[in-house]
């Protein structure tokens, strides 16, 4: 089973949108990890500058790590055109996990 987690929104300001993500979403995240058949989790935020990109591959990679062997990613897409062709990507590529892709809207 694959699941996708889309965020609609989060602040601006990457030190608040990390503390968003990290008091809202995190819970849900582990919690479709966790569940019995998942094989891959996508989590999408909408895009964001560069200054975001630490704090989302840590959290990427670090989900991928302790929910092997389930695939754990995150994309960074606010375009949907963008979004599909991403998601597209992931659903061919199996051995692509803990991964923070940035579509550069």
């Amino acid at each position: 089973m694959d699941y996708v987690q889309r965020i609609d929104a989060l602040p601006e300001q990457p030190l608040r949108a990390s503390e968003a993500f990290f008091s809202r979403y995190l819970a849900s995240s582990k919690a479709m990890a966790s569940e019995a058949g998942v094989t891959s989790l996508t989590i999408v935020v909408p895009s964001a500058a560069s200054s975001h990109d630490d704090w989302r591959r840590g959290v990427v990679r670090d989900l991928a790590r302790e929910y092997r062997p389930v695939r754990i990613n995150m994309i960074g897409a606010s375009e949907q055109g963008k979004l599909e062709k991403m998601l597209a990507y992931l659903r061919n590529a199996p051995g692509v996990t803990g991964q923070y892709l940035a579509a550069h809207d």
